[in-house]
């Protein structure tokens, strides 16, 4: 690490090896002589005067690359892709007239692009089927554990802790079906030339408009993918990056929601994140254990929505058949993103394997305000002694009032269970009230969606993608 010069948080502190090298420059480059061996061998099966001698000379140097003669041929010329057409024919000889044949800068350039692209999403992807699948066994561990749910952040009916957490994996849910479908969307430029009307091409398969096509579909098979986009200009449409960022930025969204939960979670002391024993929460207060990894899950977040509107306003804003003020911006915006995204799904990883969940606390909180909750029912069984029901409606909004004080006025615990013990016209005991404390009867089907949910939507996800399973995320700092 240099001491004297900037350096990218997103590779020194989160992103992960593997993603890092996905937008390496060695993986561009290596992914230039993939597209430079797949064009050469199309043109040799469609007819051309490429050799099979040539392409096997380009593929036997095709990943040890002659960095230095490229760095060199670039200062000299001031173009990386001629430089490096320059420095595969210093290493292939026989090969050297026919590198690049017919094509633009663009065609390994905007080729590489969406190749590299695909192959990030597909590692997001393993990483949220295995945020998935933790959050899946933690809400069925804790699928009938009852917990006080929350509307305005008010104290509103009873959920599950595990019901609570198939919310946070429902989103991720959704953020899996249009990464998957972008995924499946993913296609080459291929060879289109300077203008999209692949012309040069045409000229060298001396107007063969089946030759030309045919070279799309080879080199699109070659690469692994089913197509390559019917028109373009130079480029590929600058809306496929507007596209990828924006699946980014829905699993970013998605990731924030449950960090800002696990925030206030930890702040109700009901559940916290991972906390380390040699880990410092405070530089000065020592005892504090401040959930550092889901405020880091925020933070990176809201860099990710915010990098979102670059492709959008890049792709709003290209000129006619393509200008070069994407080029800049998206070296930064599309490379960041990912390895934002991809520290922010090891942190969600890391936080969901190691919640620590406090039943004693949550079963505290929940019972100080059952009795508010469970007045319905105690008003049923009153009327089942014979009460009158609108007289009892009346007389438990008035205790229910006066219980209210007691907590937030005299700092007192909720006594509403014994203001209607206390009143002769409900007829009942405090042991008959108490009978009706039982958090479960409010808990609704909480539990059963819970498992409805995991094995009807979930685990078919899961088990549809058990080779991408087994993921541990490894937090830096």
């Amino acid at each position: 690490m240099s001491e004297n010069k900037y350096v990218s948080p997103l590779s020194e502190r989160y992103a992960s090896e593997e993603m890092q090298y996905i937008f390496s420059p060695d993986k561009k480059f290596k992914t230039w002589r993939r597209l430079w061996v797949a064009l050469a061998e199309s043109e040799h099966e469609l007819g051309l005067p490429v050799t099979s001698e040539q392409v096997e000379e380009l593929r036997a140097h095709q990943d040890d690359i002659n960095y230095d003669v490229a760095k060199e041929r670039e200062r000299l010329v001031r173009h990386d892709v001629m430089s490096h057409v320059y420095a595969y024919g210093v290493q292939c000889p026989k090969a050297k007239g026919i590198i690049h044949l017919g094509a633009t800068s663009c065609y390994v350039g905007d080729n590489t692009d969406i190749i590299i692209m695909t192959e990030a999403l597909q590692l997001v992807k393993k990483k949220v089927i295995n945020v998935m699948d933790e959050l899946a066994k933690f809400a069925m561990k804790y699928r009938d554990l009852p917990t006080l749910a929350f509307t305005h952040f008010q104290p509103a009916q009873p959920t599950t802790v595990g019901k609570r957490a198939t919310l946070w994996l429902q989103e991720l849910l959704l953020d899996l079906e249009d990464l998957e479908h972008t995924i499946d969307c993913m296609r080459l430029l291929g060879s289109k030339g300077t203008t999209g009307t692949q012309a040069s091409f045409l000229e060298l398969f001396d107007g063969d408009h089946e030759k030309v096509k045919e070279l799309d579909r080879k080199i699109a098979q070659k690469m692994g993918f089913a197509s390559c986009f019917a028109v373009s200009g130079q480029t590929y449409s600058r809306k496929v990056d507007t596209r990828v960022l924006n699946v980014l930025a829905g699993i970013a969204a998605s990731a924030h929601k449950f960090s800002n939960d696990i925030r206030l979670l930890q702040h109700l002391k009901e559940i916290e994140e991972p906390f380390e024993k040699n880990q410092i929460g405070s530089s000065a207060m020592a005892y504090k254990r401040n959930p550092m990894r889901s405020e880091r899950i925020a933070s990176l977040s809201r860099y990710v929505m915010v990098d979102a509107l670059n492709p959008a306003i890049t792709s709003a804003t290209q000129w006619f058949e393509r200008t070069l003020d994407d080029s800049a911006n998206k070296r930064l915006s599309v490379p960041e993103a990912f390895l934002a995204i991809d520290g922010i799904l090891d942190l969600y990883l890391n936080v969901v394997d190691g919640l620590v969940v406090y039943p004693k606390v949550i079963e505290k909180r929940l019972m100080a305000e059952l009795p508010f909750m469970a007045t319905e029912n105690i008003m049923m069984d009153a009327v089942k002694a014979g009460g009158d029901r609108q007289e009892l409606h009346e007389k438990i909004r008035t205790l229910s009032m006066e219980a209210g004080r007691n907590v937030k006025e005299r700092g007192l615990d909720n006594n509403l269970l014994e203001l209607i013990a206390a009143d002769p016209a409900f007829n009942l005991t405090l042991e008959d009230l108490k009978k009706v404390m039982d958090p479960h009867k409010y808990t609704g089907r909480a539990k059963e969606q819970v498992e409805e949910f995991i094995l009807e939507e979930v685990e078919p996800i899961l088990e549809g993608n058990k080779e991408l399973l087994g993921m541990k995320a490894e937090i830096k700092v």
